[in-house]
């Protein structure tokens, strides 16, 4: 699975940065970072509850 953003409905509100800390980095200007694209099995259930968390469905699982 991969991880992908739609950077221009990305608000950077920062709910997947808490959910899935190895996987996402909010910046100090508000841009978010993908620190892993690819989603390791063991992690699938943090990224999964990040992507739905997110409030303009700006993330997908691939």
């Amino acid at each position: 699975m991969k991880i992908t953003v739609d950077y221009d409905r990305c608000e950077g509100i920062g709910m997947c940065e808490s959910l899935a800390p190895h996987h996402f980095q909010l910046e100090d200007n508000g841009d978010l970072t993908v620190l892993q694209a690819e989603v390791a099995p063991e992690d699938v259930s943090d990224v999964e509850e990040a992507v739905a968390s997110c409030p303009t469905g700006a993330l997908r699982l691939q």
